[in-house]
């Protein structure tokens, strides 16, 4: 069987390469084999092959932290699952395989016609959006979040899911030529970065309490969003493509009590119960299979186009995925 996989932490031209490695063997009473039909190559990747990440596996390690495919052998005491049945691979579960096998419990069947290549990529930025939304502040119906890096695929998430909540958004962009792509997909208000930000979100939003903002980019950013929140408002981060440390306002931390926190997907992971994991997908899977949810697809791979891959994922134009079977 033929994997994906890191073996130092470094460059990813010098350090991923395609190894064989054993089968997975035969499914336990609880678990299912699956043959993975579609992985996509996320930014948490590239941390992990940089040797970066919150969670660094044991090397040589197979890569891939979400994916897709097709049971092809279970347990006597699986219940929900059945020989055929498409599913999701755990997320943080290694997926630039041919096969995986795993315990399966919150599991159930995808919809056969769904775009195969996008319910790979439910486990990572949709689930991220769904509980950015839902998990740190309750924001009503015709509420308000704010968000930057509006472009990027947790923060199209975001304006889906905001939406099919009844919530409203302000997505921040850098660039002038997304404006008009991100408005396509839905949102409400988006507004081009900048230290003026609060002034103009209050004039669009007719000056609506905002709670909730989104940080992706770092930077000067984070002040900008944290300047446009209410009191008590919260600036949740869970990443920094800019590369740049957060600034922030004392005088908000202070006098308007408005607080910082982080979010990584995979500490929540940890402690989240099954009933909690099936509410989340239940509200994600159809979203996805309906397009409602998308990320721009740049290119599929087999296994053995793994360079060209991952140097086509590198670009982020886009989302690659491998198609292993």
């Amino acid at each position: 069987m033929k994997a994906v996989q890191v073996v130092a932490f470094g460059r990813a031209a010098e350090v991923v390469k395609l190894n064989e490695v054993p089968d997975v063997g035969s499914p336990g009473p609880d678990e299912v084999v699956v043959a993975v039909e579609a992985a996509p190559i996320n930014n948490s990747d590239f941390m992990i092959i940089a040797g970066r990440y919150g969670y660094l596996p044991p090397l040589p390690a197979t890569l891939g932290i979400e994916g897709v495919g097709r049971v092809v052998a279970r347990g006597a005491q699986v219940k929900h699952l059945k020989e055929g049945d498409r599913t999701l691979v755990p997320t943080m579960h290694p997926t630039w395989t041919e096969r995986v096998k795993f315990k399966a419990s919150w599991q159930r069947p995808l919809p056969d016609n769904a775009d195969v290549r996008q319910l790979s990529m439910v486990g990572v930025n949709p689930a991220t959006a769904y509980l950015l939304l839902t998990d740190f502040v309750k924001v009503p119906r015709d509420g308000w979040v704010i968000q930057n890096g509006a472009n990027s695929a947790t923060a199209r998430a975001v304006i889906a899911i905001a939406k099919s909540l009844g919530i409203k958004t302000v997505n921040v962009v850098r660039r002038e030529e997304v404006v008009a792509e991100v408005k396509a997909l839905g949102a409400d208000v988006v507004l081009l970065d900048g230290p003026d930000l609060a002034k103009r979100v209050a004039k669009e939003t007719g000056k609506a309490p905002i709670r909730l903002a989104l940080d992706v980019v770092g930077g000067a950013s984070t002040l900008n969003l944290m300047t446009c929140l209410a009191p008590h408002g919260v600036v949740v981060i869970y990443s920094g493509m800019s590369g740049q440390p957060f600034t922030g306002s004392p005088l908000s931390v202070i006098f308007n009590e408005v607080s910082v926190r982080g979010f990584w997907l995979g500490h929540w992971y940890k402690t989240a119960t099954d009933d909690a994991m099936a509410t989340m997908y239940g509200h994600l899977v159809p979203m996805v299979a309906s397009g409602a949810i998308s990320a721009p697809v740049v290119g599929s791979y087999g296994l053995e186009g793994f360079s060209e891959a991952i140097a086509k994922a590198s670009a982020f134009k886009g989302k690659v995925i491998f198609t292993p079977n």
